[in-house]
């Protein structure tokens, strides 16, 4: 029997369409060759982006040259521009501003073949420090409400470039999906006086069947309306609500844990497509009560048609339960010795 279910967080509600009940192998797709060809991003090319903001790199290199490991760069065809006032106004009943904002990207590794979740724990671990930095960097800028921090993976999801890599953009106004979610859980707040997101870790863990991987501090989870199949939220098990003011030494777990989930994602559903968005709270609140920056993970398995533009509801044909089962069930340990086994060949 089909269920609805709503989100807790915000007036959505979700089908889960358990009629179906869709499997892992159900979702194999026909994958889409490489395109190869030239790459901007690749080591050796770094004279075809515009100059770094930001590099970890060899001591020795040059800025704009070989011998980085994470770089960040703006984007050659930005969504805003970081120039200009905002120029607020009103045409008619209408209201509009200048483009202005930020948009760079940031490349994960020289190595065109590689995803995040197959580099090494401490090369992961840099690339959550340099989102991070540019983070705190571009909150500095007063013109700025909200960063927006997000990867696109494969085709099918939306990337324009093979090689590996997340965006950042720093918008003037605050995105109505971020208002929506700050509104939900300001409510809950108003009512309960206690925040949401601790609301459902604690539920979560106690009854333990939509956990996927926990560790010291992270703890991921398949979300009891989940929108699409397999989707996967990974959230601090203490109460933070801006991702950059997450304690340093809890970095190499948050490598960790998402190095994992991806893993465990690709293991099931043979390296599917995806997206991953960082949730964090606006520029100008970075001390939230009712708020819990998270990261949400969505494998682009289904396409949303009609009935989803047309009501706003989903339809889930996995279960999160059982997507959550599959995914920590999932033994990873062969898989991750073997990829440490490749990183010590790679630096010798």
């Amino acid at each position: 029997m089909p269920e609805l279910r709503k989100s807790p967080i915000m007036e959505r509600w979700v089908i889960i369409s358990t009629e179906r009940g869709k499997r892992p192998d159900d979702f194999k797709r026909e994958k889409l060759p490489p395109k190869g060809g030239f790459c901007p991003f690749c080591n050796g090319n770094e004279d075809k982006t515009p100059p770094e903001v930001l590099a970890y790199r060899d001591p020795k290199s040059l800025p704009d040259k070989e011998g980085w490991s994470v770089r960040v760069v703006p984007n050659k065809f930005p969504a805003l521009q970081i120039e200009g006032d905002l120029d607020k106004r009103g045409d008619g009943i209408y209201d509009m501003m200048r483009g202005v904002g930020a948009h760079e990207v940031l490349i994960e590794s020289p190595d065109h073949s590689k995803n995040l979740q197959y580099l090494s724990d401490s090369h992961v671990e840099s690339i959550f420090w340099a989102l991070r930095e540019r983070c705190l960097d571009l909150k500095r800028d007063s013109r700025f409400r909200y960063i927006l921090v997000f990867k696109n993976w494969g085709e099918e999801a939306g990337a324009s470039l093979e090689h590996s890599h997340i965006q950042i953009i720093a918008t003037p106004i605050i995105p109505k999906r971020a208002i929506e979610e700050l509104t939900g859980a300001k409510f809950h707040y108003d009512l309960k006086e206690r925040c949401i997101f601790c609301d459902i870790l604690m539920q979560e863990i106690k009854e333990e069947k939509r956990i996927v991987y926990q560790n010291d501090h992270f703890i991921a989870i398949a979300p009891y309306a989940a929108r699409f199949p397999f989707e996967t939220w990974v959230l601090p098990l203490k109460h933070i609500s801006a991702f950059e003011q997450t304690p340093t030494e809890w970095f190499p777990q948050l490598a960790d844990i998402m190095k994992n989930v991806l893993l465990r994602l690709d293991i099931a559903l043979d390296e599917p497509p995806f997206n991953f968005i960082i949730h964090t709270s606006p520029c100008n609140q970075p001390d939230l009560d009712y708020y819990h920056w998270h990261i949400e993970i969505m494998p682009k398995l289904t396409r949303v048609a009609g009935f989803e533009w047309g009501s706003g509801f989903y339809i889930n044909p996995t279960p999160p339960e059982d997507a959550a089962r599959i995914l920590r069930d999932i033994d990873i340990e062969l898989v991750t010795a073997n990829n440490k086994e490749e990183q010590k060949v790679e630096e010798k």
